[in-house]
């Protein structure tokens, strides 16, 4: 494997300047604007992204308004890109861009690595696109392409495997052309150098890649890591009292940190118990405890319980894919008629009612977002 066998870097260049996309990230050196479209791009499609993106810089024009803003004015932004912990960092490494460096975004690798969230590809986009520093990118376009054109056999997800791409993406990276070039790998692997059927025979690499001359293109990269999916059935409990639904924060260390939802249980918490019947509905909420009242407040019988709770409605189940997870949804609609019983509902599980409009203005995973568009 010898990075100097061939011209590799002038034919990326060549090939990007006459088959770029035109998104308007690439139309800017201004280092706040970048940061900002490569978080949003992490872990999400560039058609996907671009809308999230436009809003953000229209919200937040300057690093300083994202500091000013408050997290729930970011999260609410985000709503429906998912991995919600790049919002969280991104709010919090804007305010430390402005404590620390006046609001001056940091102009170095080194620097730029400090923000949270932010690791050594986007720290390199970021440092090569704005400040022209010579440092390689490598994601997981730059990982696809090198590994097939130059036949790099080692696992991608290990120690010695990202040591010898890093070495290698250096090395090719052309001093003083670092942003076109890095611009030039990760647009080649996007749309041409595809994770599956890419268009080989007419590829510029077609006399130099020895994936496609091994026809190894369906097999590299190597990852070896599996990551395994968790199956989840959640079952949400909408309470509605006066025309209102129950809702509360996520709290710390959740993955949905900052955003609110309706009361959770998931299959394991309620013993398999099926909801179609009032019934059932009744002896879960006792056993849970979540009508657990205070002396001298706990309803007489279940035919009075029966009487302060009716189902409104049970919803189709809801699918929900994350990368580790997927999580299937089902939503039970309760009606409260009894102020009481609205009252501990609220105060023993830290809900609190809102209108929908209220609740639009609130951030929501898109779990949520979807129900409530279809039912209400």
């Amino acid at each position: 494997m010898n990075s100097d066998s061939f011209d590799f870097a002038e034919r990326l260049i060549q090939w990007y300047e006459q088959n770029k996309r035109n998104l308007p990230w690439r139309d800017t050196n201004n280092p706040y604007f970048i940061w900002l479209s490569e978080v949003i791009l992490q872990q999400t499609r560039v058609n996907q992204g671009l809308p999230y993106y436009l809003k953000f810089i229209e919200t937040f024009p300057t690093i300083q308004d994202m500091a000013d803003a408050k997290e729930q004015e970011v999260l609410r932004l985000w709503q429906g890109l998912g991995y919600y912990s790049r919002a969280r960092n991104m709010h919090y490494s804007a305010k430390m861009v402005v404590e620390k460096w006046n609001g001056l975004f940091p102009t170095s690798y080194q620097e730029i690595l400090q923000l949270k969230g932010v690791g050594n590809y986007t720290a390199a986009a970021i440092a090569s696109f704005a400040f022209g520093e010579d440092v390689a990118v490598v994601d997981g376009n730059v990982f696809r392409v090198l590994a097939r054109i130059f036949g790099i056999e080692e696992d991608i997800s290990s120690h010695k495997g990202q040591k010898i791409f890093n070495e290698l993406a250096n090395a090719l990276l052309p001093k003083g052309k670092s942003a076109v070039y890095n611009q030039a790998i990760m647009e080649f692997g996007a749309v041409y150098c595809k994770p599956t059927s890419p268009d080989c025979p007419h590829c510029i690499f077609a006399d130099k890649c020895l994936a496609f001359a091994q026809k190894k293109q369906e097999t590299l990269p190597i990852k070896i890591k599996k990551i395994k999916t968790k199956y989840r059935n959640f079952n949400y409990l909408v309470f509605e009292f006066e025309n209102k639904l129950m809702m509360k924060m996520r709290k710390e260390g959740d993955i949905w940190q900052g955003l609110y939802d309706f009361t959770l249980l998931e299959e394991n918490e309620l013993n398999h118990i099926h909801f179609p019947l009032m019934t059932s509905i009744y002896e879960h909420l006792g056993e849970v405890g979540l009508l657990s009242m205070r002396s001298g407040q706990a309803l007489d019988n279940q035919d009075e319980m029966l009487k302060a709770i009716t189902i409104q409605r049970e919803s189709k189940p809801y699918k929900h894919i994350l990368t580790h997870q997927q999580i299937s949804a089902k939503f039970i609609h309760l009606k409260l008629h009894s102020q009481e019983v609205a009252k501990v509902l609220r105060e023993e599980n830290n809900l609190q009612l809102y209108t929908l409009a209220e609740i639009n203005h609130l951030p929501k995973p898109i779990l949520i977002v979807n129900y409530l568009k279809e039912n209400f």
